[in-house]
């Protein structure tokens, strides 16, 4: 698996684990942890994406 490959997956999980949080946020639920939890997944894949793209050129 390359670099490109698991800041996809990442971006992907950081971002069902926002929409959850976000959701949970609304609802009654542990929303915020979950929100910021998702958010900084999401731009750590987005880094690697980058960073790994760069990489390969």
């Amino acid at each position: 698996m390359n670099h490109s490959s698991i800041g996809v997956v990442l971006m992907s999980a950081g971002a069902v684990a926002t929409v959850a949080g976000a959701l949970m946020y609304v609802l009654p639920g542990p929303g915020l942890p979950v929100l910021v939890a998702g958010a900084t997944v999401m731009a750590a894949g987005t880094a690697v994406r980058i960073v790994g793209g760069r990489a390969n050129r």
